[in-house]
């Protein structure tokens, strides 16, 4: 078929919960499979629901973070994707990594670009008495914090009677849309 996009195989690499992983799969999108480095992580049992071909690959102790991220790049380039997608995976990846699927590493940060880079945005947007924070999807090309090329990206207000429960929850809702938009729109 010329000029038809080629299918998107979607890895997704996740430590926590799994809920934008859901909206990943929810969307209809093609996950092939899903790496966790937590193995007590509930995105494992939504894996197993969804049917999605699973790896556990925790580190182990003293492990350089470059040997664990090869060991990492084996289990995911095993399912031949077209993109890597890190929906809440809780760890900085080095090239050891990166450098086997560049172009193709996206992530999902819970801040608009250049905001609270890092681990607490939602909580640190809360206090620093901003009027809104975001999200936004970018590419991973290097080892910078949450700052590669973005995809897309949402504002979301902050209220005055905001508390950090109910940022987070309506910071998660945006998430999970724009994610799944951004990778349609890759499709």
């Amino acid at each position: 078929m010329s000029g038809a996009p080629a299918a998107r195989r979607l890895v997704v690499l996740a430590s926590g919960n799994g809920s934008n992983f859901q909206a990943i799969v929810d969307a209809g999108l093609e996950v092939v499979g899903l790496v966790c480095n937590r193995p007590e992580a509930f995105v494992i049992e939504r894996a197993k629901a969804a049917a999605v071909p699973t790896v556990v690959l925790a580190t182990t102790k003293d492990e350089p973070r470059p040997d664990y991220d090869a060991r990492l790049a084996d289990a995911v380039a095993g399912f031949a994707p077209d993109f890597v997608v890190l929906a809440g995976w809780m760890r900085m990846l080095s090239m050891a990594f990166l450098g086997r699927f560049p172009g193709r590493v996206i992530n999902l940060h819970p801040a608009l670009p250049g905001e609270f880079p890092g681990t607490h945005s939602i909580e640190r947007a809360l206090a620093a008495g901003v009027a809104r924070t975001g999200v936004m999807v970018h590419y991973v090309p290097d080892e910078g914090m949450d700052d590669g090329p973005v995809i897309a990206t949402t504002e979301v207000e902050i209220l005055s009677g905001d508390t950090l429960e109910s940022l987070s929850e309506r910071v998660h809702a945006a998430e999970r849309t724009l994610l799944v938009n951004a990778l349609r729109a890759l499709a």
